[in-house]
């Protein structure tokens, strides 16, 4: 121990690490203009894009409907929640019966906000149009 009772430690490793580290990003951010293949001729057709040696037919400019993006955001929250739900799953002896309570809180915010969803009509991919023949088979 040192002579202020902290314990002496060699960071010698960890600047070794660091300065490798640098070296490493250093060479790969330096090498590829070097190493990558250079092009003498451009032409037309050398320009174009093409995906699996097929060339492109027409735009790639899609426009996709904002439930897409919806569904997608409540994947990403849903997926997030199950994520603390396995970490309450890893730490359930240490968390006793106030982690127990505080779980089926947690699941029941999410049950709730999942029935608002249904209920608003968030998930019902059926145009109005559909929803309307539908409304019509079922007299």
């Amino acid at each position: 121990m040192s002579s202020a009772g902290v314990p002496h430690t060699d960071l010698w490793p960890l600047l070794l690490y660091f300065e490798l580290v640098l070296v490493v990003v250093g060479t790969m951010l330096a090498l590829p203009p070097f190493l990558g293949e250079r092009r003498t001729r451009r032409t037309p057709a050398t320009e174009q894009p093409y995906e699996s040696g097929i060339v492109a037919v027409g735009s790639s400019q899609l426009r996709f409907s904002v439930r897409f993006y919806l569904i997608a955001i409540f994947f990403v929250i849903f997926d997030l929640e199950a994520v603390f739900i396995f970490a309450w799953a890893i730490a359930f002896r240490e968390s006793g019966w106030p982690g127990y309570i505080e779980i089926l809180i947690f699941i029941g915010v999410l049950v709730a906000t999942l029935v608002y969803l249904w209920r608003i009509g968030a998930l019902d991919w059926r145009t109005p149009r559909q929803r309307g023949i539908e409304a019509t088979i079922h007299q």
